[in-house]
């Protein structure tokens, strides 16, 4: 006698049978953690080597005798955006070692007519050049006018307000560098994820068919309910490593200072799992389907090209368009399936995207969904139990 369970029973226990299966592979244990460690390993190298969160344009400026040079060289460096940090050194021997030993940048040494002598370990930066010159310019006016009896007090008070203004129509985002950072790590991940785990559900599907597992299994369960376990329980695989890989990433990167967006960090985040869920069920319902046409998993290919082909597609378009998200051809494809999946987490990490937008895609998104859903699994009832040559698109979808 045909035993009967519940539908919803039957799923999970499905479920939790291809979810169990992956985990427990030790080639999927030890490349994941190979995988975090490098994406641990390389946001922490590249904090070190870059100096983290750090200003670069800072800079440590010895000053020999007089230091009537101090204040000039902060202000000048405050008047770029820069950070000066002034320190007195005793005679010209000290102010060489203190270069040689990294301990400033440069050191300077005044002269008698005004002129001033900067020793550095192999030249200037050009930003620290432009200080000092400003600076020692600076001083050197300052002791002209009070020389002439200028008062030199009176002169800068009234020419203080004398300054730029600089109104941008196009102001510059200082977050650019990390979002296009956050956008990239996105496209990629779930360029990554939804090829690696649809494939895995059609090879899934090819492996049971080709036994003739999956006939033990209709014995039990009906085929839809077999198919959405399938696709539930790898899914979840996939979710869980997508989550461990961002969740990593994001951490190390707040904690190391090369992230300072939090709030972006964590949308982009959650926009990434979010949107792997619909991709990954949009093309996996298809992967199935394709999975079910063949006997051999050596003829996945001839079935799944397709597919490969739309998802290389859609990272070609996302990654041209990572430095322009609001480009016209970014902003129309996020509208549409399967498109939006992978262009939606990068408008999001840019910011281009607004609440409407993102309710709209899901939406557009589900219905898809729903639709490839009815057909995937007509081919798949029609298919699964064929066994022998490849069933073709025609055949599977015929009435």
């Amino acid at each position: 006698m045909k035993t009967t369970i519940s539908p919803t029973r039957a799923v999970g226990l499905v479920a939790r049978r291809e979810f169990t299966t992956q985990i427990r592979k030790k080639s999927f244990l030890i490349s994941n953690i190979i995988i975090l460690i490098a994406i641990i390993g390389g946001i922490i190298a590249y904090s070190v080597f870059s100096g983290g969160g750090d200003d670069g344009n800072d800079a440590t400026v010895g000053i020999v005798g007089d230091q009537s040079l101090a204040q000039p060289l902060e202000s000048t460096g405050q008047a770029m955006a820069m950070t000066i940090d002034v320190r007195g050194l005793p005679d010209e021997q000290a102010a060489r070692t203190a270069v040689s030993d990294g301990d400033v940048d440069a050191a300077l040494l005044p002269a008698a007519d005004g002129s001033v002598t900067a020793i550095t370990e192999s030249e200037l930066s050009t930003d620290l050049h432009t200080v000092i010159s400003a600076a020692v310019s600076s001083a050197a006016r300052q002791q002209a006018m009070a020389a002439q009896g200028v008062d030199v007090a009176a002169v800068d008070q009234a020419v203080s307000a004398a300054t730029v203004h600089v109104d941008a129509l196009d102001p510059p985002d200082p977050e650019k560098g990390q979002r296009i950072a956050m956008s990239i790590a996105a496209v990629v991940l779930l360029y990554m994820q939804i090829l690696t785990f649809g494939m895995f559900v059609a090879m899934g599907v090819v492996e049971e068919k080709s036994s003739r597992v999956v006939e033990l299994l209709l014995s039990t369960v009906r085929p839809l309910h077999l198919l959405w376990g399938k696709i539930i329980g790898i899914g979840a695989v996939g979710l869980m490593q997508l989550t461990a890989y961002g969740v990593a990433g994001v951490a190390t990167g707040l904690a190391t200072g090369v992230l300072t967006v939090t709030g972006t960090a964590v949308a982009t985040l959650l926009a990434t799992l979010g949107w792997f869920i619909l991709g990954y069920a949009l093309f996996a319902v298809l992967y199935a389907a394709a999975g079910s046409m063949v006997s051999r998993q050596e003829d996945v290919n001839s079935t799944a090209m397709p597919l490969m082909i739309l998802i290389v597609a859609m990272f070609i378009v996302a990654f041209s368009t990572v430095d322009n998200p609001d480009s016209t051809a970014g902003t129309v494809l996020s509208w549409i399936p399967p498109f939006s999946a992978i262009l939606m987490p990068l408008r999001i990490a840019a910011g281009v995207t607004g609440p409407g937008q993102i309710v709209g895609t899901i939406a557009i998104m589900l219905v898809v969904i729903g639709a490839l859903s009815v057909v995937a699994a007509k081919i798949y009832q029609r298919s699964i139990l064929r066994i022998g040559k490849v069933v073709g698109w025609k055949e599977a979808l015929g009435r």
